[in-house]
């Protein structure tokens, strides 16, 4: 095949096995087609391939969180232009081995934890699983139903220079990848239609329909439908993403461990409408952090409880907690024999030879030739990075060579593998290029065995030379195409066509986690944005030169100090308490406020706990919504240094909140848990307001005159008093506006008005109704006359600055009583924040 402009520069490296040509260059059988259609494309028609994908995944929201990085968190996910193939032939051996293998480590997890025949008969070294970690004492003897301990399975391949592969790594706690596996085929296969017909690519819907059905089939009930949650980690975990799309995909709750509660051996997710019986949990959690109260007890993410309800069978775990001993590579050296023992069968894809140094002639073995070796930790307790021999120099590895004498049981040799290579395309250099490749493989139990994903993920290395492909130092991924007989049948998890007896207007139970989150991003929204508009007033009159406004900043200043704008947050000093740092002045209050995290109540603070709700909140906000949020939470990323830079950030800072407020009401279903979002940002607005306004009343009549226009600026109504009145501010009509007119959506008359409703909502939907009911002030406020106000003096503004306090007392009283009927459960501590 002549060398197209793309392929020009590609030189396999000989010490290789390249996955796409053979050793003269000749594209092999599986990859003719594709490895055609790839050298007549143009550089220009690749380079929109290439755009195409970062545009869907953009689009799509596809993400992969780097740890350790500020700036890693939401990293894009990479996924190459050109699939990765796997011709019939060598799938079927390949399906086949993985699923012996799936088979076989579930038998092993079942006596580990039961009989323990394989250690008393001497096929495992008992120092291998006793020294363990994941080995997890209190999990013994329970018995899962259906025997079923593997119901997900992974094992990470790689193919060795004379074709052959291999297994490097079992994954059985929670395997990630399958979602990421299913989200590239959806991305790359439009770019491929007619190619991916043509060769019969199979298809992965029933993989996870498989699955499906197999939990559901587990699931203890008692009669009523099974519910099945998926448990993540939460939204810093690397793959929380794919926890978000899997929990979608497959139509289960996303939930944290806080959301569950264990009741009388019961698990139970915790909802808006009460507890509700869960039945099967999809984890991707570690296995020590599940149950606080039976292994690991500073663990904030599992669920206390959790281990006894499975013991007592009423929820089904998978995997089962205590899975993570069988990723030990200490125990691959021993898998053949087990196979033997336990199938009757001859292990049909071994691990890469692997020695545990626990065995006196495996470690002089593995010390006389560790320039050939890679030498790995047996127990993922020691947090050590593989060390590859050949990249040591003699005092390196006289140095590996002590410490594995020192602690021989702790240590395992694998033979070192060149990975194989595939053709990768570099945006950079505008052609492909060679790059190490490693293929994740996927196993569901389905009753008799287990199914195996016609696919998986095939991760690539970010740099040619890369001996180690990781996704947290940058690698991207491919799609796996396995090769069929002609066009495969379509499938999907969705009906192919719905019916009027499928029409639904429901959804999940909503968890009290996520409604609480809910809440406080309301709240947390409509803070942002109060504070964003006292400090535009204020910097606005700070870099002007008119001595007018003097009076004006003072009083401003008085504003902030009662939403706390003034005060910072001090490092305490080494042994000592942190000492309170006197108020900022003016006009540093209002750059500080702006752009410095460190005060209490300012943007950078609040901007922060909005953004934490919305990670918490990502399986219910659209990419546009996210988008703003993100937008949001980096406008103040440049610290400001005067006032000019302070009014860059804030003119950032308001508009995103303005696109939320409409985010909000325009792009997300108004159910149960939407109203809290509501009533969050009416309580906010009508307790920032009423403060405002009872301090503007307080003041004497010059004063209140001279801050009128600021007040119209805080209230985000000077179009309308300009359009209705056309005058300088007055205090009656800029009164009635901020608190009467109720065709005024920040009038405090509106957010009465609003809350009431909403609430009545909940109390017929969820048959709460607080004790703080705004009715009354709504009336009262309603037919307050404000011609008693006509000559201002401090004691005729009593009334109305007396009914503003309750108001304000009304709104923090509710979000108590929601808070406590709602978002707390048998003595949790809710959310709390500074208050503006």
């Amino acid at each position: 095949m002549a060398r197209t402009p793309a392929f020009m520069n590609y030189v396999p490296n000989p010490d290789r096995y390249d996955e796409a040509f053979d050793a003269e260059g000749r594209p092999r059988g599986h990859w003719e087609r594709l490895a055609l259609a790839a050298h007549r494309a143009s550089r220009a028609a690749l380079t929109r391939r290439a755009q195409t994908i970062r545009r869907a995944i953009e689009q799509h929201g596809v993400t992969y969180n780097i740890y350790g990085d500020p700036k890693g968190a939401d990293r894009p996910w990479e996924v190459d232009v050109l699939p990765f193939v796997i011709g019939k032939e060598e799938w079927h051996f390949l399906a086949n081995a993985i699923e012996q293998r799936a088979r076989v480590l579930n038998r092993v997890m079942a006596d580990l934890y039961g009989e323990n025949r394989l250690l008393g008969e001497g096929l495992i070294p008992p120092a291998i699983i006793h020294g363990h970690n994941n080995y997890l004492w209190p999990c013994r003897g329970i018995e899962p139903r259906g025997g079923t301990f593997l119901h997900l399975y992974a094992c990470d391949l790689a193919r060795s220079p004379d074709g052959r592969w291999w297994v490097i790594n079992d994954r059985t706690q929670g395997p990630s990848g399958a979602g990421y596996a299913l989200q590239n085929r959806l991305i790359v296969t439009p770019l491929y239609e007619n190619i991916f017909r043509s060769l019969g690519v199979q298809r992965l819907a029933n993989f996870f329909r498989t699955l499906q059905q197999q939990l559901a089939a587990l699931a203890p009930t008692d009669g009523e439908p099974p519910m099945v949650a998926l448990l993540t980690a939460g939204p810093y975990n690397e793959t929380y993403f794919e926890h978000v799309f899997l929990a979608r995909y497959l139509g289960y709750p996303l939930v944290e461990g806080s959301d569950l509660t264990v009741r009388d051996n019961r698990v139970y997710l915790k909802t808006l409408q009460g507890l509700k019986r869960v039945h099967v949990l999809l984890r991707r959690l570690d296995d020590e952090y599940c149950d606080p109260a039976a292994l690991r007890t500073d663990s904030t993410l599992g669920v206390a409880g959790l281990i006894s309800a499975a013991r007592a069978g009423t929820v089904v775990i998978a995997n089962a907690v205590g899975s993570g001993v069988l990723e030990s590579p200490a125990l691959s050296g021993f898998l053949p024999a087990i196979c033997d023992r336990l199938l009757g069968e001859p292990l049909r894809l071994p691990s890469v030879a692997t020695w545990w140094c626990g065995e006196a002639p495996a470690l002089e073995y593995a010390i006389s030739h560790l320039p050939e070796l890679v030498i790995k930790p047996a127990f993922p307790s020691m947090k050590l990075e593989p060390t590859f021999g050949h990249t040591l120099d003699r005092a390196g590895q006289e140095a590996l060579a002590e410490r594995m004498r020192a602690t021989p049981h702790a240590f395992v040799a694998q033979e070192w593998v060149r990975l194989s290579q595939a053709p990768t395309w570099s945006t950079e250099k505008q052609q492909f290029e060679p790059r190490v490749v490693g293929l994740r493989l996927y196993a569901t139990a389905d009753g008799d065995g287990y199914e195996v994903m016609p696919g998986g993920l095939a991760r690539i290395a970010p740099e040619s030379a890369t001996e180690v492909i990781t996704m947290q130092r940058g690698g991207s991924s491919k799609d796996v195409w396995v090769l069929g007989d002609g066009d495969t049948p379509w499938h999907s998890l969705l009906l192919p066509r719905l019916g009027a007896r499928h029409i639904v207007r429901g959804g999940f139970y909503s968890p009290s986690r996520a409604v609480e989150n809910l809440f406080w991003m309301g709240r947390y929204g409509a803070r942002v944005e109060n504070v964003g508009r006292l400090l535009r007033a204020t910097a606005q009159r700070l870099t002007e030169s008119d001595p007018s406004h003097l009076a004006t900043v003072k009083i401003l200043t008085a504003l902030a100090d009662n939403a706390r704008l003034r005060e910072v947050a001090a490092a305490p000093a080494s042994g000592q308490a942190a000492k309170k740092k006197p108020p900022l002045g003016a006009p540093e209050w209002a750059i500080a406020a702006a752009g410095d995290p460190a005060v209490l109540n300012g943007i950078p603070a609040n901007t922060a706990r909005l953004f934490y709700c919305a990670t918490q909140l990502r399986d219910r906000m659209s990419v546009d919504h996210w988008r703003t949020v993100q937008r949001l939470a980096r406008a103040h990323e440049t610290v400001a240094q005067n006032l000019e830079a302070a009014l860059t950030i804030l003119d950032s800072v308001i508009p995103a909140c303005t696109a939320l407020a409409g985010y909000a009401f325009d792009d997300m279903t108004r159910d149960d848990a939407w109203q809290f979002l509501v009533i969050g940002r009416q309580i906010e607005r009508m307790a920032f307001l009423s403060s405002v306004t009872i301090q503007i009343l307080g003041l004497d009549e010059e004063d209140g005159e001279a801050v009128l226009g600021a007040l119209l600026e805080i209230g985000n109504i000077s179009m309308t008093y300009r359009a209705r009145y056309q005058r300088q501010p007055e205090l009656l009509p800029v009164l009635d506006l901020l608190l009467l007119d109720e065709l005024n959506p920040h009038s405090i008359c509106f957010q009465l008005a609003a809350l009431t409703g909403q609430l009545d909502l909940i109390k017929m939907r969820l048959g709460f109704e607080p004790l703080n009911n705004p009715r009354s002030l709504l009336q009262a406020l309603r037919g307050f006359d404000l011609s008693y106000l006509e000559d201002l003096r401090e004691s005729e503004a009593e009334p109305l600055s007396a009914l503003l306090a309750a108001c304000a007392r009304a709104a923090y009283g509710i979000s108590d009583e929601l808070t406590q009927r709602f978002f707390v459960h048998a003595g949790e501590r809710p959310q709390t924040s500074v208050a503006a």
